[in-house]
């Protein structure tokens, strides 16, 4: 509509001057808990690439998935920040990450969901790029990628529902109930969008950012089940609630996907939202134990295999 891009059901954001101010005075009041009191932990990630499929969360929604011999990494947000002016304020809270860019092997595909600051990194794109042999992104999002430098050829652009074949995995472009926009003026000139990635031993569903909506129960009907899923799990308000959800509705994203193992992601790095930084992964464990879901809270940097018989479970965030 209006040469812009819209979810399907109806999603509120209130951006009332009422709503607006009340959100700047949350922000602006002092809470303990907002960020760790010191840096969390991190382990060192196994970059070893085999035909077995593992899992390294870096923090928030950046991860490196090896599936059938190849290297899929999920919007790789490396920054400080995720600003346009990332030098200013309090940034990611461990600093840094446990490895340099440069140690990251060669990656066969990096997967977008969409173009806002936490996820679309210009920084980490141009240090990344090298690597990179493909960008696989939603509608209008690859026009970021070739101001910045990156050979139109190597971009491929795709809408919801989608399908198509990479290096032998089966991908599919699959809705999420979000919004896009780098500035003030360019809202919804670029589609969002979930990933769903299929090899020939497992499936994984990558939400991408959403609110809870039923496009979770048409993915999981047409895809499902899944061996793992990376579900978004944090930065939610009831003030934005359409458009990201509350903890106990990651664990029902899951299981409307039918998916096996759950990693909640959208966590662990910046302060979005007014909750307690480690709020979402506490809630997130609770609702999974009450509804029989097996979940799986990584350290940063920590690889999981799929196929695992035990996956880490430790409450590191307390």
């Amino acid at each position: 509509m209006n040469g812009k891009f819209q979810n399907p059901v109806p999603t509120m954001m209130d951006t009332s001057l009422k709503t607006s101010l009340s959100i700047l005075r949350d922000f602006s009041k002092s809470s303990p808990n907002r960020r760790p009191a010191s840096p969390p932990g991190m382990d060192v990630p196994s970059f070893e690439i085999d035909r077995e499929t593992k899992v390294t969360w870096f923090g928030h929604s950046a991860s490196l998935l090896t599936i059938d011999g190849k290297t899929l990494l999920l919007d790789p947000m490396f920054g400080r920040a995720p600003s346009p002016f990332p030098w200013f304020g309090k940034g990611r809270y461990s600093g840094g990450l446990p490895f340099e860019i440069a140690e990251l092997p060669e990656i066969d595909a990096v997967l977008l969901s969409h173009d806002h600051y936490d996820h679309l990194d210009y920084g980490s794109i141009m240090k990344l790029k090298h690597k990179v042999k493909h960008f696989l992104v939603p509608l209008g999002v690859g026009g970021h990628l070739i101001r910045w430098g990156i050979k139109a050829e190597s971009i491929a652009e795709y809408d919801w529902w989608d399908e198509l074949t990479f290096e032998g995995l089966k991908l599919a472009c699959t809705p999420a109930t979000h919004f896009s926009g780098r500035s003030l003026t360019d809202r919804g000139a670029t589609l969002w969008c979930s990933w769903v990635i299929q090899g020939q031993k497992s499936k994984v569903f990558f939400s991408g950012d959403s609110g809870y909506a039923p496009h979770f129960k048409e993915i999981g009907n047409k895809y499902g089940p899944f061996d793992l899923t990376l579900m978004e799990c944090g930065q939610y308000d009831k003030r934005w609630s359409d458009i990201h959800m509350m903890p106990e509705e990651t664990v029902q994203a899951h299981l409307d996907v039918k998916g096996k193992l759950l990693i909640p992601i959208h966590w662990g790095a910046f302060t979005l939202a007014v909750h307690d930084w480690n709020d979402s992964v506490s809630r997130a464990v609770r609702a999974a134990y009450e509804s029989d879901v097996a979940i799986a809270t990584p350290r940063i940097g920590q690889t999981i295999h799929i196929q695992a018989a035990e996956y880490p479970q430790a409450p590191w965030w307390r």
